[in-house]
């Protein structure tokens, strides 16, 4: 089961959690990408290279 993580909806301005994400690169950059609850937009959640490789797996 993957791991739960924190997300802010800068749209709605909330907090929700999910473990239902993918990790995508960008420009040497990791990223947490997921649905957002209140809407058809995506949030994304930044992530260290480190916690990136381990949440690939």
């Amino acid at each position: 089961m993957p791991e739960e993580l924190s997300f802010y909806d800068v749209k709605s301005k909330s907090k929700f959690k999910s473990s239902e994400y993918i990790v995508k690169e960008k420009a040497g950059r990791f990223f947490a990408v997921t649905k957002s609850k209140s809407g058809p937009h995506e949030c994304w959640r930044v992530l260290g290279a480190d916690q990136a490789k381990k949440l690939k797996k």
